[in-house]
């Protein structure tokens, strides 16, 4: 089992099972996320952010989800790195472009500007809430974190923010794009049949990904 996690195969398999175990969370956090949208008082976001906050599951999966990311980063680092000092000096570029698409070629570019716009989204919004003093509120004769009011305020106030959310859901939107088949296919799950179906389930999933955070921010921005 050492052998095969340390084989350039066993690399790709673990950064393909991190990256769909983000990808699934991804789905989380955008649901979550969405309630800012469909309650202005800001009750339903506030519980649903306590809820993740205090329950015993969730307080057990946020390590592991950060310990997902770490990983993930460190082992596509490696992977990428192996690919550079495996790639011959020089080759046609004409041919490269043929071989493979954008985003494949430059996922190691697109996957540091979402760990640069995760940094910033830990800064601003996870490290206030976690380590902070955000605003309290008390719903039902619950006291909680008036989460609401902090994500909603920093995007009605802050258009810099705003755009740099609205990037860096496109960056991770074109990261996923390549990332879900690519995935599946270092898993074992792609072939010549499946290939496409699978490149169309990675596009409509990047779509929804990018499209859902991005609206978010512009909401706030607009109304």
């Amino acid at each position: 089992m050492g052998r095969f996690y340390n084989s350039s195969i066993g690399k790709k398999f673990f950064v393909s099972i991190t990256g769909l175990f983000l990808m699934m969370f991804l789905l989380v956090h955008l649901a979550l996320n969405s309630l800012l949208m469909f309650d202005d008082s800001g009750e339903l976001f506030n519980h649903a952010a306590h809820w993740m906050g205090t329950n015993p599951i969730m307080k057990v999966m946020e390590p592991v989800l950060g310990l997902g990311f770490v990983l993930h980063i460190i082992y596509a680092l490696i992977v990428q790195i192996v690919n550079w000092t495996k790639r011959p000096v020089r080759y046609a570029k004409m041919d490269q472009k043929e071989a493979s698409t954008w985003t494949s070629r430059n996922m190691i570019y697109l996957g540091a500007f979402v760990l640069i716009f995760l940094g910033i989204h830990l800064v601003n919004f996870f490290a206030v809430v976690k380590f902070g003093t955000p605003p309290p509120i008390t719903i039902d004769g619950v006291e909680m974190h008036d989460s609401y009011t902090l994500v909603s305020g920093l995007f009605k106030t802050c258009v810099s923010i705003d755009v740099l959310y609205v990037l860096g859901s496109i960056f991770l939107g074109l990261h996923l794009k390549h990332g879900v088949w690519s995935s599946f296919q270092s898993i074992g799950l792609s072939n010549t049949i499946w290939r496409k179906r699978l490149e169309m389930v990675g596009s409509i999933y990047a779509i929804i990904i990018a499209v859902g955070f991005s609206i978010i921010p512009l909401y706030f921005l607009i109304f």
